[in-house]
C-alpha cells in the first residue's frame, strides 16, 4: 500500500531525512490538485505552502509592467515549488501556473515553521535543503541571461 510518508521518503527533497524527522514532516502534508491553466499563486500573495510536485508541469512567472507576466521557469515532476513561505514577509516572489493538470502534495508552511522552531535540526534540514535547490535556480537563470545577452 502506498502511504504518504513512503512517498515522501522516496522524494528526492526527502531522501536521507531523519525518520523522526520525517514524521513531523508527514503531518504538516496534503494532496493538491490542480487544472491546466489555473493558477497554484499570484506574486506577492501570501506564501503558505511549499509543493512537491508529482506529476505535471507548473509555470513560475515574474509580472513586468511593460511586457506583462514573463515565464522564466518551468517545474515538473520531482520538482520543487515554492520557497517564499521560508522567509518573511512570507510572500510570494513569483507567481506560479499549472500548465497541464498537476498532482502534487502541498506542504504547510506554518505548520512546518513551528516544527522547525520546536526541533532546530528539523529546521536545519530544511533550510539546507532548499539553500540547494535556490542554488541550482539561481545557477539556471544565469545560463539563461548569458543566453539572452549573449547575442546582443
Amino acid at each position: 500500500m502506498e502511504t504518504l510518508q513512503r512517498i515522501l521518503k522516496e522524494h528526492t527533497f526527502f531522501v536521507d531525512l531523519p525518520p523522526r524527522h520525517l514524521e513531523l514532516v508527514v503531518g504538516c502534508a496534503a494532496n493538491a490538485r490542480f487544472q491546466g491553466g489555473e493558477f497554484i499563486f499570484h506574486e506577492g500573495e501570501e506564501a503558505e505552502k511549499f509543493y512537491l510536485i508529482r506529476e505535471g508541469k507548473v509555470a513560475l512567472s515574474i509580472s513586468s509592467e511593460r511586457r506583462g507576466p514573463l515565464n522564466i521557469l518551468t517545474l515538473g515532476e520531482g520538482d520543487i515549488l515554492g520557497w517564499s513561505w521560508l522567509f518573511p514577509p512570507y510572500r510570494w516572489k513569483f507567481s506560479a501556473k499549472a500548465i497541464e493538470p498537476t498532482r502534487a502534495f502541498a506542504m504547510d508552511g506554518h505548520c512546518l515553521r513551528d516544527k522547525a522552531e520546536l526541533d532546530h535540526e528539523l529546521g536545519y534540514e530544511l533550510l539546507s535543503r532548499f539553500a540547494r535547490i535556490v542554488e541550482t535556480r539561481l545557477e539556471t537563470m544565469r545560463l539563461q541571461l548569458v543566453n539572452v545577452y549573449q547575442d546582443k
